[in-house]
């Protein structure tokens, strides 16, 4: 049994192809984990290097507590069941099965034991004498799976083991293998394109398209909270109807108006975490509704529209449309003018029928037109607040403040800004107070809806925070983005800080023994790397490294200063930045500017800093990648 973790795995071919980019997972024991996507998309290339039989560009895979990425395939305790079935035809069903295990030297008896064990359990015992041509193709899978079986491995990775069964038959093996898994009570992962594969198997289900992870999430939470379009109209059959609108809030409905002029009206209280500028009946933005989630009405109010074609199939029927009344030219890829709605227990819907679908208001979802990512995150990106300015105040949140001379520079004299505040920005403190309307569990994490007028403030509370309660919190200015008239003037510190450096190896004789060192270097500033780290972009970039320059990623919480006779980078103070909350100085550095913590007595010209290696994450700058 054993956990596994792949953190920024990458897969390069020579030809410059990302098959996989940035892949970052933890597999508990004894999961069921699928990838699924269509085709291309990664997933295979994923589950061949978890395996072994593709080598990882940059990133690591631990199997357990053991990084396994230049562990032999046969060395992983991991066991592959391929979509060919990979059955040799010239041996027997009970050969099939033995053979790993005698090529791994292993008792006749003991071999026996497990192999008639598996036969049992797959219910394959009757055929241990058939060649896989005397065998259909659910029992050859069967065959396959107890192959993998007998070695009792740590891992079983299935790469679309069912795609060559018929309908009824993969039905049944999804089962099978549901069963095996919880019998086994070992960690599973699956591979397929199959939504409903993966929707009926996985514990959790990874999503990709394009070698780019979308999601990770349970079943359940895909299906309802999808991260973005493409992952909404991938899970689900129909996939889910999508329409460009614009949204209006009036009170406490927001009033959905699509391109044909059609309007429905959603509760503002179920669509509170969509941001303030998208309910301005201005903004075009993506509606989506599952075809289970509408009803369908001969008359009234609703999204009017003619029935196209008619699928019944027995206590389900799928009915197709076109918004509108008249059918002109229709096409069923027209997205944004076709409807499909499922149904139950209605046979009085027939082609060429005026009907009127409505969407339950509970079960909508909205998407930015252009990033397609949904506009009802669970934990909501930002909050915007006003703010008016007098002097060195501002005014906001029914509260007066100091307003940071920062601010203060970015803003230019006017008079009333915008904050755009993340909820992790919203911190206790004796700043402001609002009244905690509710709660809301959002996987390890407490998010609360703070009163702000007609509207919801979005922050992340401790435990000791309650409904009701008089919550009292400050600001993280340094967090904040600030626009005035709508235009970006400032912009949020970033935790980390990048500079451009190379790379250098040394070799030393060390007890009788050839040793290599590596270093980075930013300006005349060399860092000793960690062994495994210079090893690695050693082998990912060959000797091109030492002449690559490379992208350095350090904390700036890691970033301290020295004393001018340590080692260290030697930096000139171009200016202090005063958020209040906390103090930064702007400086330049082998001819880069950055900014670095510093402490509010802070008046030097001049700072040597330094960082240790094990802050540091290097970035390809020839392929965006992260190596280490």
């Amino acid at each position: 049994m054993a956990n596994l973790k792949l953190s920024h795995i990458y897969k390069v071919y020579d030809n410059g192809h990302k098959a996989v980019n940035d892949f970052s997972i933890d597999i508990a024991d004894r999961e069921f984990i699928v990838f699924v996507g269509p085709s291309g998309c990664g997933k295979s290339t994923t589950l061949r290097m978890i395996a072994g039989l593709e080598t990882i560009t940059a990133g690591d895979l631990f199997i357990g507590d053991t990084l396994v990425n230049d562990m032999e395939p046969k060395d992983r305790d991991i066991a592959m069941v391929f979509q060919s079935y990979a059955l040799y035809p010239h041996m027997t069903v009970y050969e099939n099965m033995a053979f790993g295990l005698r090529n791994r030297k292993m008792p006749e008896n003991e071999i026996k034991e497990r192999v008639l064990k598996a036969a049992k359990m797959l219910d394959i015992e009757d055929y241990l004498e058939r060649k896989p041509k005397e065998m259909s193709g659910g029992q050859r899978q069967r065959v396959a799976l107890g192959r993998a079986l007998v070695r009792d491995p740590k891992v079983f990775l299935l790469d679309e083991p069912l795609s060559n069964l018929d309908a009824k038959l993969r039905a049944a093996m999804r089962t099978e293998i549901t069963a095996l898994h919880k019998s086994l009570q070992t960690t599973f992962i699956y591979v397929t394109h199959d939504q409903v594969e993966a929707m009926t198997m996985g514990t959790r289900i990874v999503v990709m398209k394009l070698g780019y992870v979308q999601q990770i999430d349970t079943p359940m939470n895909l299906y309802n909270e999808p991260y973005n379009k493409f992952v909404a109209g991938f899970i689900g059959t129909p996939q889910m109807n999508f329409f460009n609108v614009k949204l209006k809030r009036d009170g406490a409905n927001v009033f959905v108006t699509f391109e044909n002029g059609d309007s429905i009206s959603v509760p503002y209280e179920k669509v509170c975490k969509i941001h303030n500028r998208y309910l301005d009946g201005e903004t075009t933005v993506t509606f989506g509704i599952r075809p289970e989630h509408i009803t369908l009405e001969k008359a009234g109010d609703g999204l009017k529209f003619i029935v196209t074609n008619v699928e019944r199939l027995g206590n389900e029927t799928i009915v197709y449309g076109k918004l509108g009344d008249c059918l002109g030219e229709f096409t069923m890829k027209d997205e944004g003018n076709s409807i499909i709605v499922k149904v139950v227990d209605r046979d009085d819907i027939e082609v060429g029928d005026v009907v009127y679908a409505v969407p339950n208001p509970s079960k909508v979802h909205f998407f930015d037109a252009e990033t397609e990512v949904t506009l009802m995150s669970k934990i909501p990106p930002y909050n915007t607040v006003e703010a008016k300015v007098a002097g060195d105040r501002m005014e906001l949140l029914g509260s007066t403040v100091p307003f940071p001379s920062v601010f203060g520079a970015a803003v230019n004299g006017a008079d009333c800004v915008e904050l755009s505040i993340p909820p992790q920005a919203i911190v206790p403190g004796n700043d402001f107070h609002l009244k905690v309307a509710r709660i809301e569990a959002v996987d390890d994490q407490r998010l609360a809806y703070l009163e702000n007028g007609d509207s919801y403030l979005f922050a992340l509370v401790g435990e000791d925070v309650r409904e009701g309660d008089d919550y009292a919190f400050s600001l993280l200015n340094e967090k904040v983005n600030l626009f005035v008239d709508g235009t970006e003037v400032l912009k949020a510190v970033e935790d980390d800080v990048f500079v451009t450096g190379r790379f250098s190896k040394k070799e030393v004789r060390e007890n009788g023994q050839r040793v290599l060192h590596f270093f980075y270097h930013v300006g005349d500033y060399q860092v000793e790397a960690i062994p495994e780290q210079g090893y690695k972009i050693n082998s990912i970039d060959g000797d091109a490294c030492y002449k690559n320059t490379y992208r350095y990623g350090v904390n700036r919480d890691r970033i301290r200063t020295v004393e001018p006779d340590e080692a260290g980078l030697d930096a000139k103070v171009l200016a202090l930045l005063d958020y209040g909350n906390t103090r930064f100085a702007r400086v330049e550095a082998a001819g880069q500017e950055f900014l670095i913590h510093v402490e509010p007595d802070f008046q030097a010209q001049q700072v040597r800093i330094a960082w240790d290696s094990g802050d540091i994450s290097v970035y390809s700058t020839t392929i965006d990648m992260k190596i280490c």
